[in-house]
């Protein structure tokens, strides 16, 4: 039975797509390059049976391998959001939403996005996360309760906007 979440298909911008392609170009033409030339380097050393650095090389190769493989299958599953079916009534993946903190009457904007986009340091957070759950499908002024594990937190939706 295949994996649930190898299946599924990964939510992106344009921006988001483009930035997965930059960087399974970078692991397949430099990275890629620069880990064989370490492994070359080590195995010039000699004995490659109590190696470290030839030892290092090869499990960074294995991640390399393993990184380009998800990228591509990220890529290969990727489903773009149509900027056009964002809208400013209702929040949607893709959406800007400027929210207000019930307990503190602070605000800030956070921009829904699929999780393999998520960057909350970025204001960026993802659809399937606790906040984002929550704010999909509210409108403008309405109040919405979180369920996170630091506890629930509340906000009222004072905007949406496109990016």
């Amino acid at each position: 039975m295949p994996d649930k979440d190898l299946e599924k298909e990964i939510l992106l911008t344009a921006e988001g797509l483009k930035k997965l392609e930059e960087k399974l170009e970078y692991y397949k033409t430099f990275h890629r390059k620069e880990v064989a030339d370490r492994i070359r380097q080590a195995k010039e050393f000699g004995d490659i049976s109590e190696n470290a650095e030839y030892e290092d090389a090869k499990m960074e190769q294995a991640f390399v391998e393993a990184e380009i493989i998800n990228l591509e299958r990220m890529i290969r599953k990727a489903k773009l959001i149509d900027e056009s079916e964002i809208h400013t009534d209702i929040v949607s993946v893709g959406s800007t939403v400027k929210l207000k903190h019930a307990d503190s009457n602070e605000s800030e904007s956070y921009t829904i996005v699929g999780s393999a986009e998520s960057d909350p340091s970025n204001h960026r957070i993802s659809n399937e996360s606790p906040v984002g759950k929550a704010l999909l499908g509210k409108h403008k002024g309405e109040q919405v309760e979180a369920k996170t594990p630091a506890g629930k937190i509340k906000y009222k939706i004072l905007e949406i906007s496109k990016k």
